[in-house]
């Protein structure tokens, strides 16, 4: 990492407040102008499936956004594609270098205002309850940033955060993590472990924290965003953060362990997590832009998975690993798509072209071995697997469980998955169903997927004679071939040929002349 001149530097670029303005004005986002009490946030949020600016969020006023990344439109304008481009867009910037450039405390944006000591005060924030039996008000929007001792790599992730006090929180770091093998070790040599958040990013820094990766993974947000993040040095620890921010936590993970109850909390599979003991996260100073923009997510919504942001960036995060691992196995994969309504992790779907048999078994079986896929599904080209309705036709048109099944048990699956038998991850199972139809039928009239007729051809006959003369045809085309914008008196010359003996029909339905069918 090389110091920025910061008269080359953006800050602006990759910032919230800019992405919000936009989908503002893309009709993406519910702007409430009104002061909202804190405890009425949540209920707003859940009611709509747009994104959701608050104006005044509590009694300080503060503006606040949720849901930024709650659907795969926002995202697609985030990333200035197509939804359906989002995946080979990722995919693209992934195998990009990662990197990042240092500027200095007086550029940062994200240290305009420095609290420190009295004046770094949780309770001033908007914390707020965003389920019915959480165990007390969330920020659910932290980027953590801690650097391992042993290593001298920055980790990155993502967490909630519990408020518990002026200046300390609880943060949930139950599941395996890098973080948690970090901390544990710290805890075990008697080590605070020094930490901050960033409250308030950009799409792209959430995707780079679901990322796990060997080495420094600062700079893996630049890698998503596709150019050098600017990272700043924080006020009252060690750590590098991005410059751009909203506001940043800077504090410590303190050496008693797992001692303090966090939780319960509602999970992302759409039920509440248990209250576990967690770490306790000690403030020592708060830093923010002047006019800071608050962010929440919505994390758990049990009947709404569909529009959490979890769910969103999570499915774009899973097409991405899909889409590559399937240029690597089948000759002409087509789209993929993770439901967000599976959280983003649990329901991959797949298009293929195929061009030799067992194509679609193949790709089955290799999506099946990606890390949180519980099951996969694997279609023709043809069918638009961003579409319900069309999935649900693929399904009920091409699948045969004794034949298109394929089951495989013993297998880890994520612990917040209610169906496992018991608490152990281990003992979970896979499906995958292809529903690809055989390759040697291709091309039957019996698998050629029927709609209406588009007639945008000129017309190149006369006749409907001289029409059959150039070969077999539907009678559609036909209509076509001679101009025709009505279709009664193409059959009307049907029967003419027909009683002259000069015309049949071929088994898969078209008219042809007896002689060119003949021969």
């Amino acid at each position: 990492m090389s110091p920025a001149d910061p008269s080359n530097v953006d800050f602006d670029k990759f910032r919230l407040r800019p992405l919000v303005e936009r989908l503002v004005e893309a009709g993406e986002v519910e702007v409430h102008d009104e002061l909202v009490a804190l405890a009425d946030l949540s209920g707003i949020i859940e009611a709509t499936d747009k994104a959701v600016l608050f104006r005044k969020a509590g009694p300080d006023g503060h503006e606040l956004v949720a849901t930024v990344m709650g659907g795969r439109k926002r995202l697609a304008l985030a990333f200035g594609v197509e939804e359906s481009e989002l995946a080979p867009e990722l995919g693209r910037r992934l195998a990009q270098p990662a990197a990042s450039v240092e500027v200095s405390q007086d550029e940062a944006p994200v240290q305009e205002v420095v609290l420190e000591g009295d004046d770094a005060d949780f309770s001033k924030l908007p914390f707020h309850v965003q389920h019915e039996l959480d165990g007390g008000p969330y920020i659910s929007s932290g980027l953590d940033f801690v650097r391992d001792p042993e290593t001298g790599d920055t980790n990155l992730g993502c967490r909630r955060i519990m408020l518990r006090g002026r200046r300390e929180a609880g943060v949930n770091l139950t599941a395996p993590s890098d973080l948690k093998e970090i901390y544990i070790k710290c805890a075990e040599r008697g080590e605070k472990l020094p930490l901050s958040f960033t409250v308030g990013s950009h799409p792209f820094d959430f995707i780079a924290g679901m990322l796990r990766l060997p080495g420094d993974e600062t700079g893996l947000i630049g890698k998503v965003r596709g150019e050098p993040v600017p990272l700043v040095r924080c006020r009252t620890n060690d750590l590098m953060v991005p410059a751009d921010a909203e506001m940043v936590f800077e504090g410590y993970f303190d050496e008693r362990g797992y001692e303090e109850l966090e939780g319960p909390f509602g999970e992302y599979m759409g039920f509440y997590g248990p209250m576990h003991p967690d770490p306790t996260f000690n403030l020592t100073a708060i830093t923010m832009r002047s006019d800071v923009m608050h962010q929440t997510l919505m994390h758990g919504s049990g009947r709404g998975l569909a529009r959490t942001d979890a769910g969103n960036f999570g499915a774009i995060m899973g097409e991405a690993m899909a889409w590559n691992l399937l240029k690597q196995t089948v000759s002409e994969p087509t789209a993929v798509f993770v439901s967000p309504s599976s959280n983003g992790i649990y329901h991959l779907h797949a298009a293929i072209r195929q061009n030799e048999p067992g194509e679609g078994r193949k790709a089955v079986e290799a999506l099946l071995g990606l890390p949180t896929v519980k099951h996969v599904f694997v279609t023709d080209a043809e069918v638009d697997i961003f579409s319900a309705n069309e999935r649900d036709w693929a399904m009920a048109s091409r699948f045969q469980a004794n034949r298109d099944l394929i089951v495989l048990s013993g297998q880890r699956n994520v612990g917040m998955d209610l169906s496992l038998e018991g608490a152990d991850p281990d003992n979970g199972s896979r499906a995958g169903f292809d529903l690809t139809l055989p390759y040697e039928r291709q091309g039957e009239l019996l698998t050629t997927v029927c709609a209406a007729p588009s007639f945008t051809k000129q017309a190149r006959f006369q006749t409907v004679e001289q029409a059959l003369e150039s070969g077999p045809h539907y009678f559609a085309h036909l209509m076509e071939s001679v101009g025709s914008r009505d279709g009664r008196e193409i059959m009307l010359e049907l029967v003419d040929l027909k009683e002259a003996e000069k015309v049949q029909r071929l088994e898969n339905g078209e008219y042809a002349l007896k002689d060119a069918a003949d021969g």
